[in-house]
Order: structure tokens, then sequence, then C-alpha cells
């Protein structure tokens, strides 16, 4: 959890595709969806007042419902008052995640995003997007949930080719996303709905082999979906230029940090004065 917050610190939040890109981030921690997941995602998929999102056609050609935490609903919420109107070219299909040309972001592009931002973090670990979703399952995992419920917010089928596991309850699985995730509660931590469902949920503890299943078939997942690792570089200084040539002003300066602007080479500069002319 804290390598995640040191990662969130990174985004510029007075940038307008700052701003935009936190709220992308925020969703993949709580939810844990995939990247091309979120890039499908509209509006109307998005329901706040229930915490749910609602994923259509997803892997296996399969819709499912996740929950999604007061604190990724509150960035979402900003983006969609503060940027997303700036974004939209019509007519407006109701894509939740927009590009700064007003296009839906695709899958690459946000893996793009996410290892410029994990790199920049120089958490000692490369990857992207998957991050998020390996971080989301491990930390309700050490948190006591169900793999059965880890699983169905995954969409994992099974985790082996012979095992199929029994389909979980959207209430169930809001129940222990509130109880084990640290995005779930914005301010506080409500009671669970039903006390006595909860404590015959935690009488089904996890085994070591399941749990060494599912982890090892989330690395299995996120090797298809990697970032290409980045050049190597002694410190972190260069790995946060190398995210800022990417990033641009969506990266968060830290303190004393100074961004000297590019150089022109003489031939741009000649093309420049020839068309000023």
């Amino acid at each position: 959890a804290q390598e995640m917050e040191k990662v969130f610190q990174q985004f510029n939040i007075t940038d307008s595709l700052g701003l935009r890109d936190r709220a992308i981030f925020e969703v993949f921690y709580s939810s844990g969806i995939r990247r091309v997941e979120l890039s499908k995602l509209k509006i109307l998929d998005v329901d706040a007042e229930r915490g749910v999102l609602f994923l259509k056609e997803t892997k296996g050609w399969k819709d499912r419902t996740v929950p999604i935490g007061e604190r990724a609903l509150a960035w979402l919420e900003k983006y969609l008052r503060e940027v997303r109107p700036s974004l939209v070219v019509p007519p407006d299909d109701g894509t939740l995640f927009l590009s700064k040309d007003g296009h839906p972001l695709t899958p690459d592009a946000l893996t793009d995003m996410g290892a410029a931002y994990i790199t920049a973090a120089n958490i000692g670990k490369q990857g992207a997007c998957h991050i998020f979703r390996h971080t989301m399952a491990t930390l309700m995992l050490e948190g006591g949930a169900d793999i059965r419920y880890i699983q169905q917010m995954l969409g994992h089928e099974s985790l082996n080719t012979t095992e199929i596991y029994t389909r979980v309850s959207i209430r169930g699985l809001q129940e222990v996303f509130k109880k084990t995730h640290p995005g779930a509660n914005l301010r506080r931590k409500p009671p669970p709905r039903d006390p006595e469902r909860l404590e015959k949920l935690e009488e089904e503890e996890n085994t070591e082999e399941e749990k060494e299943a599912l982890l090892s078939a989330l690395i299995a997942e996120g090797a298809k979906e990697a970032a290409p690792p980045p050049p190597p570089t002694p410190d972190g200084k260069r790995k946060r230029n190398l995210a800022r040539r990417l990033l641009g002003s969506r990266l968060k300066l830290l303190p004393g940090e100074v961004v000297r602007p590019r150089k022109t080479s003489g031939n741009r500069k000649k093309k420049e004065k020839k068309k000023k002319e």
C-alpha cells in the first residue's frame, strides 16, 4: 500500500491530464480491472450510488460487476466535473476516459502512462497497469478476503484448469471489499451490513496452495501485459527524466526540482524561422 501511495504522489493534479491520470489509476487500484476493461468503460457503467462498475464483454466475452471504493469514486467525480467536458469531441459516445484529442484511450497508451508514473516513483519495481491490479488482489488476500471473492473481482474463471469456483453475489463481494481493501472507504469504515454473513465468510480460510495459485495466475497474466522495461538507469533522477519525456506537465514536481526547457535543434529553428517569414 505504501508503494502505491508513493506512485500516487507523482500525479500533478493541478494539470487537467494529470488529474485525469490520477482518476484512471485510482480506478485501477480500487477495482483491479484490466487495462482493456478500463479503456472500454462508459460513463453509464459507473454506479456511484451502489459503488459498482459494470464491465461488459470482458475476457471470455462475459459481463461482470465489481465494487469500486469511495476514494476512487471521489477522484472519478472530480475528473467528470472538471476535466472530461474539455476533452469531449462531439458526438459524445459516453466513453469514460478520453485522450487529449477526445478519443478513447488505448490499452497501450494506458501501459505507457502506468510505466512512466511507476518509473518516476522509483519504487524498485517495473510494470504498468497490472501492478495496481496485483496490489489490489494481494492487499485483499492479506486482509483475509476469501479467494473466491478476489477471483470474482479479477474475472478469473478458475485458479487452475480443473477447478471451477462458485460465483459469488455482488453484495457479498462488496462486503468483503469494504472490509479488506484500504481504498474502499473514504472517510470512515462503515459497519458491515450483515455481520453474521461476514463471520461465516471468515470461517472459510484460504490455504497456502490457494494463495500461491492466485498470485501465480496474476504474475502470469501480468507478463502478457507488461510494458517494455526501461533502459537501465543508475539513479532516480534519470528515471524521472525518462518519465517526464512521456508525461510532461502531468508529472508532479518534487520540492526543489527544476525542469529545463528542451533544446531546439538548429534545423528545427530554421524551419520555425521560415514559417514565420
